[in-house]
């Protein structure tokens, strides 16, 4: 637990400061992604006054394109916090952050627990958890002096590039359309940069959402009523510079806006 806690302090030090991170201390390195995520556990014990209690999760790597970009061919969590989770129009200073960018997903908020003796879990069953959908913006930072050589573990026990994300207006389950049929459309500067469908999405948004529940409940953990997920990114992460104005189109679920000031 020492190698855990000395990992979980280097990298909680790093963002305190918004210091990029080089690496790990070799004696310190997640030797694999299970490790990886105990680091993260530990990471957000020594975060939590800073950036609030844990109200959600992130899952990365689940469409083709992003896999393809960060090369890493399977789903990575990571947690959402109470003080980073902002409402559509808002502005944040871009020096909040050591490389800002942005990501085009779909949340959901659950209306039930997920408990961990219920797995394993399935698209249609987590399904009939869920409450409503967001429009969202997933805010990632770059704070890494160069990510590609850091290695999954490590990207997962800094919770994978999470950063807080901006939500738009809910739609209630039983109102929302077809996700499978929902284009997502990255906009910044009133400029269209990425674009991507819910099908993307592991092949639904449901999959990624199943996933989640599963890999915590293989950790003794479930979700809870109320928490927010982050399902995955519709199109590839857009790096931003400070002025950028960004907007996220999804049909049926409606726009979700934040500039960076």
């Amino acid at each position: 637990m020492d190698r855990i806690l000395a990992a979980a302090k280097a990298i909680a030090t790093g963002r305190r400061s918004r210091a990029p991170l080089k690496a790990l201390p070799k004696d310190a390195v997640p030797r694999d992604e299970a490790e990886g995520y105990q680091v993260q556990r530990a990471l957000h014990d020594l975060l939590r006054g800073q950036v609030g209690d844990l109200v959600g999760y992130k899952i990365g790597c689940t469409s083709a394109v992003m896999q393809d970009y960060m090369g890493i061919t399977h789903p990575c969590g990571g947690g959402v916090f109470e003080k980073v989770v902002h409402v559509s129009g808002v502005s944040l200073p871009a020096a909040d952050f050591v490389h800002v960018g942005v990501e085009c997903e779909i949340a959901v908020r659950l209306k039930r627990n997920l408990a961990p003796g219920e797995a394993p879990f399935t698209a249609e069953w987590v399904a009939e958890a869920i409450e409503a959908y967001h429009p969202a913006i997933e805010i990632v930072d770059d704070r890494y002096v160069k990510w590609e050589t850091l290695g999954a573990p490590t990207l997962i026990a800094d919770d994978f590039f999470a950063a807080g994300c901006v939500l738009g207006a809910a739609v209630p389950h039983i109102t929302a359309p077809d996700l499978l049929r929902v284009t997502g459309r990255a906009i910044v500067n009133g400029k269209e940069e990425g674009r991507g469908s819910g099908a993307d999405v592991l092949g639904h948004p449901h999959n990624a959402l199943a996933w989640l529940a599963n890999h915590l409940a293989a950790e003794g953990k479930g979700l809870h009523a109320g928490q927010i997920v982050l399902t995955g990114s519709l199109v590839k992460t857009i790096w931003l510079k400070a002025g950028d104005t960004v907007l996220m189109e999804l049909d049926g679920l409606g726009k979700v806006e934040a500039t960076f000031t």
